[in-house]
């Protein structure tokens, strides 16, 4: 996890290399733990989630205190539920690890809890589309790293060669789900990429 990723003017992360966005979905909710200066470090905010091949980024409508985004790298995220309250609205909540700044000890950050609420319309394109995304992550990194240790020690960029193409295409669209999915990446006339969490963006 990161706060504050870099962002585009429109509000769309900037992406890293090789990196795809999958799908947007507007009107959350998105609650998530331990963020300094909140109160009580649990922060709550309406915007959207972006959903890529290495990340989910929530981006608020409107800043909350110093809070405008919050990036959780697939690679990091477990736990993951999708829950179907009888009196409140269907959610995914779960964990993900922080992204340790470079020359800082991890033992200084700890693990988020977070939520996303679908308070505006259905969630049946969101729903499959983020499980099978994040399995076929997972699953791909075993493969390609089989030995690897926990996953916080994994570079969360490796999940960009998982392949999503296929996915996307056979993706089911629920008529009541306002999920956005790019068959094209939404941001071409940008030549800009991230090559690392802690790099800033370079041009191509």
């Amino acid at each position: 996890m990161a706060v504050n990723p870099q962002l585009f003017p429109n509000g769309m992360p900037v992406p890293f290399v090789n990196e795809m966005f999958v799908l947007a979905r507007d009107g959350v909710e998105f609650e998530v733990d331990k963020i300094p200066g909140s109160d009580g470090g649990r922060l709550k905010a309406k915007g959207t989630i972006y959903l890529s091949n290495i990340r989910m980024v929530f981006v608020s409508n409107k800043p909350v205190g110093n809070f405008i985004a919050f990036d959780m790298p697939l690679l990091y995220v477990h736990g993951e539920k999708f829950n179907q309250p009888i009196f409140f609205c269907n959610n995914i909540s779960g964990q993900v690890e922080p992204v340790v700044p470079e020359n800082q000890h991890g033992a200084l950050y700890s693990t988020h809890s977070f939520k996303i609420l679908f308070k505006e319309g259905g969630c049946g394109t969101f729903v499959p589309l983020f499980f099978n995304l994040i399995s076929s992550v997972r699953q791909y990194n075993q493969h390609q790293h089989p030995n690897a240790g926990p996953q916080p020690h994994v570079d969360p960029l490796q999940a960009a060669q998982t392949p999503v193409d296929e996915m996307m295409r056979h993706a089911y669209v629920d008529p009541n789900d306002p999920t956005r999915i790019f068959l094209q990446q939404p941001t071409p006339e940008s030549q800009l990429r991230r090559r690392t969490y802690q790099s800033q963006p370079a041009g191509q």
